[in-house]
């Protein structure tokens, strides 16, 4: 497992293997089972999570039960509320898995003593912020500007493999779409 972890580093900054050892300190492996929730709306957030193996999704459950997925995080992709992560407020999203998944899991404080021991990690990290930002930027920009087949065609590129890990329903959830409408964007 610890090998992905440094392949994803390493997309952005090298490592020798004593630095690797130490971000690896700094991290610990955590296995949840399908359907566990890791962090529950309105609960403080502890972890920001980088997944090895499996399927997370994060969503808001409004008071009437309708619920708005924001996000799925396969392998290789970082899942957190991050506003709660980082400012110590309650989240705002249930974050839970899809499949059984391997995570491996960061506090901020390790976080932030992993940036002052090896500094180079700030620069990873700082990249990979900018890029959720940029990704969630796009996302709202297809969300409110596009039609559905076109919010449909960028979730097939931007998650490709999703459709057939996940329940038709959340995928309508996250396109803002019935279940009925998903099906005949699929057809078409």
């Amino acid at each position: 497992m610890k090998h992905k972890l440094r392949q994803q580093i390493e997309k952005i900054i090298s490592l020798t293997d004593e630095e690797f050892d130490v971000v690896l300190n700094h991290f610990q492996l955590k296995a949840f089972k399908k359907h566990q929730i890791v962090i529950h709306q309105d609960d403080y957030v502890k972890y920001d999570f980088y997944i090895a193996e499996g399927l997370m999704k994060s969503a808001n459950m409004k008071p009437d039960g309708k619920e708005h997925i924001v996000q799925f995080a396969m392998e290789d992709w970082w899942i957190t509320d991050p506003e709660a992560f980082h400012l110590g407020t309650k989240s705002k999203f249930t974050i839970d898995c899809l499949e059984d998944t391997k995570a491996f899991s960061l506090t901020l404080e390790n976080k932030e003593k992993l940036c002052k021991a090896i500094p180079k990690m700030e620069h990873f990290f700082r990249k990979k912020a900018t890029a959720g930002y940029i990704g969630l930027q796009k996302r709202i920009l297809c969300f409110i500007s596009s039609k559905a087949q076109d919010r449909y065609h960028n979730l097939l590129e931007e998650y490709p493999g999703l459709i057939q890990r996940v329940p038709k329903t959340l995928i309508a959830s996250y396109l803002g779409v019935s279940r009925e409408t998903l099906s005949r964007l699929a057809n078409e």
